[in-house]
Protein backbone atom coordinates (compact mmCIF):
# COMPACT_ATOMS: atom_id res chain seq x y z
CA UNK A 1 0.00 0.00 0.00
CA UNK A 2 1.16 3.44 -0.74
CA UNK A 3 1.88 5.50 2.25
CA UNK A 4 -0.81 8.72 3.09
CA UNK A 5 0.53 11.95 2.82
CA UNK A 6 -0.36 14.15 6.10
CA UNK A 7 -1.28 17.55 6.12
CA UNK A 8 -0.45 20.13 8.77
CA UNK A 9 -3.44 19.24 10.96
CA UNK A 10 -3.06 15.87 10.73
CA UNK A 11 -5.37 14.83 8.18
CA UNK A 12 -4.88 13.98 4.90
CA UNK A 13 -1.99 16.24 2.73
CA UNK A 14 -4.84 16.67 -0.31
CA UNK A 15 -3.54 16.31 -3.79
CA UNK A 16 -6.72 16.75 -5.55
CA UNK A 17 -10.36 17.73 -4.66
CA UNK A 18 -14.05 17.30 -5.63
CA UNK A 19 -16.35 20.27 -5.06
CA UNK A 20 -19.76 20.98 -6.17
CA UNK A 21 -20.08 23.67 -8.83
CA UNK A 22 -23.23 25.94 -9.35
CA UNK A 23 -24.20 27.65 -12.32
CA UNK A 24 -26.26 30.84 -12.14
CA UNK A 25 -28.03 33.39 -14.13
CA UNK A 26 -26.81 36.61 -12.93
CA UNK A 27 -27.16 35.76 -8.95
CA UNK A 28 -23.61 34.01 -8.49
CA UNK A 29 -22.93 36.95 -5.76
CA UNK A 30 -26.10 37.12 -4.46
CA UNK A 31 -25.96 33.24 -4.04
CA UNK A 32 -22.74 32.98 -2.76
CA UNK A 33 -23.16 35.37 -0.44
CA UNK A 34 -26.28 33.95 0.88
CA UNK A 35 -24.23 30.42 1.61
CA UNK A 36 -21.33 31.95 3.54
CA UNK A 37 -24.18 33.45 5.75
CA UNK A 38 -25.04 30.00 6.45
CA UNK A 39 -21.88 28.47 6.15
CA UNK A 40 -19.64 31.19 7.06
CA UNK A 41 -16.20 31.12 5.42
CA UNK A 42 -14.16 33.06 3.14
CA UNK A 43 -15.64 34.15 -0.06
CA UNK A 44 -13.65 34.97 -3.21
CA UNK A 45 -15.06 36.07 -6.36
CA UNK A 46 -13.32 36.85 -9.69
CA UNK A 47 -15.18 38.75 -12.33
CA UNK A 48 -15.35 38.17 -16.11
CA UNK A 49 -13.41 41.38 -16.63
CA UNK A 50 -10.53 39.97 -14.94
CA UNK A 51 -10.06 37.47 -17.44
CA UNK A 52 -11.03 39.30 -20.78
CA UNK A 53 -13.58 36.13 -20.07
CA UNK A 54 -16.64 38.17 -22.12
CA UNK A 55 -16.45 41.21 -24.92
CA UNK A 56 -20.02 42.15 -24.00
CA UNK A 57 -19.23 44.93 -21.60
CA UNK A 58 -22.84 44.29 -19.65
CA UNK A 59 -20.87 41.12 -18.65
CA UNK A 60 -17.83 42.60 -17.35
CA UNK A 61 -18.91 42.61 -13.67
CA UNK A 62 -20.39 39.35 -13.68
CA UNK A 63 -19.06 36.43 -11.84
CA UNK A 64 -16.30 33.81 -13.57
CA UNK A 65 -15.21 32.67 -10.43
CA UNK A 66 -16.45 32.49 -6.83
CA UNK A 67 -15.16 29.87 -4.04
CA UNK A 68 -16.54 29.92 -0.87
CA UNK A 69 -13.96 27.77 2.00
CA UNK A 70 -15.30 27.19 5.20
CA UNK A 71 -13.55 26.16 8.15
CA UNK A 72 -15.01 22.78 8.44
CA UNK A 73 -13.65 22.13 4.99
CA UNK A 74 -16.29 22.78 3.01
CA UNK A 75 -15.73 23.90 -0.89
CA UNK A 76 -18.60 25.90 -2.81
CA UNK A 77 -17.83 26.53 -5.79
CA UNK A 78 -19.93 28.86 -8.50
CA UNK A 79 -19.70 31.33 -11.47
CA UNK A 80 -22.86 33.39 -13.90
CA UNK A 81 -23.11 31.91 -17.07
CA UNK A 82 -22.81 34.24 -20.07
CA UNK A 83 -26.09 35.21 -21.89
CA UNK A 84 -24.72 33.65 -24.40
CA UNK A 85 -24.77 30.63 -22.79
CA UNK A 86 -28.60 28.65 -22.06
CA UNK A 87 -28.93 27.51 -18.65
CA UNK A 88 -31.56 24.58 -17.80
CA UNK A 89 -32.44 24.18 -14.26
CA UNK A 90 -31.06 20.94 -13.20
CA UNK A 91 -28.57 21.39 -15.19
CA UNK A 92 -26.75 23.76 -13.56
CA UNK A 93 -24.80 22.15 -11.18
CA UNK A 94 -21.03 20.20 -12.25
CA UNK A 95 -18.47 18.46 -9.97
CA UNK A 96 -15.28 20.11 -10.16
CA UNK A 97 -11.87 18.14 -9.80
CA UNK A 98 -8.69 19.88 -9.84
CA UNK A 99 -4.96 19.71 -7.96
CA UNK A 100 -1.69 19.60 -9.03
CA UNK A 101 -1.29 16.05 -9.94
CA UNK A 102 -1.46 16.03 -13.80
CA UNK A 103 -0.98 12.39 -14.86
CA UNK A 104 -3.92 11.44 -12.00
CA UNK A 105 -6.04 14.29 -13.28
CA UNK A 106 -5.41 13.87 -17.13
CA UNK A 107 -6.09 10.25 -16.25
CA UNK A 108 -9.43 11.23 -14.44
CA UNK A 109 -10.15 13.70 -17.55
CA UNK A 110 -9.86 10.73 -20.38
CA UNK A 111 -11.81 8.32 -18.44
CA UNK A 112 -14.63 10.79 -17.75
CA UNK A 113 -15.01 12.12 -21.61
CA UNK A 114 -14.79 8.50 -22.82
CA UNK A 115 -18.00 8.06 -24.47
CA UNK A 116 -19.47 11.32 -23.22
CA UNK A 117 -19.05 14.88 -24.90
CA UNK A 118 -16.13 17.07 -24.49
CA UNK A 119 -17.83 20.86 -24.03
CA UNK A 120 -14.55 22.65 -23.51
CA UNK A 121 -11.36 20.91 -24.38
CA UNK A 122 -8.75 20.14 -21.35
CA UNK A 123 -6.16 23.55 -22.62
CA UNK A 124 -4.73 26.02 -21.06
CA UNK A 125 -6.85 28.89 -19.95
CA UNK A 126 -6.34 32.58 -19.09
CA UNK A 127 -5.54 31.97 -15.16
CA UNK A 128 -2.89 29.27 -15.99
CA UNK A 129 -2.66 25.47 -15.55
CA UNK A 130 -4.94 23.13 -17.63
CA UNK A 131 -8.63 23.47 -17.45
CA UNK A 132 -10.99 21.53 -19.27
CA UNK A 133 -15.11 20.46 -18.90
CA UNK A 134 -16.99 17.45 -20.23
CA UNK A 135 -20.34 15.38 -19.59
CA UNK A 136 -19.68 11.91 -18.91
CA UNK A 137 -22.02 9.12 -20.83
CA UNK A 138 -23.80 9.27 -17.71
CA UNK A 139 -25.05 13.08 -18.52
CA UNK A 140 -23.41 14.33 -15.59
CA UNK A 141 -21.03 17.84 -15.64
CA UNK A 142 -17.21 17.85 -14.75
CA UNK A 143 -14.55 20.58 -14.67
CA UNK A 144 -11.04 19.29 -14.47
CA UNK A 145 -8.45 21.77 -13.08
CA UNK A 146 -4.60 20.96 -13.19
CA UNK A 147 -2.78 23.68 -10.78
CA UNK A 148 0.57 24.82 -12.63
CA UNK A 149 0.36 22.52 -15.55
CA UNK A 150 3.43 22.70 -17.94
CA UNK A 151 4.80 25.34 -15.40
CA UNK A 152 8.89 25.34 -15.16
CA UNK A 153 9.30 22.39 -12.29
CA UNK A 154 6.00 22.03 -11.48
Amino acid sequence: MGGARTGRDGGPDVAVQLNPYLTFRDTAEEAMTYYRSVFGGELTISRFAEYGASEDPAEAQKVMHASLTTEHGLVLMASDTPGAVDLTPGDNVSLSVGGDDEALLRGWWERLSDGGAVTMPLERPPWGGLFGMCTDRFGMHWMVSIEDAGAPGG
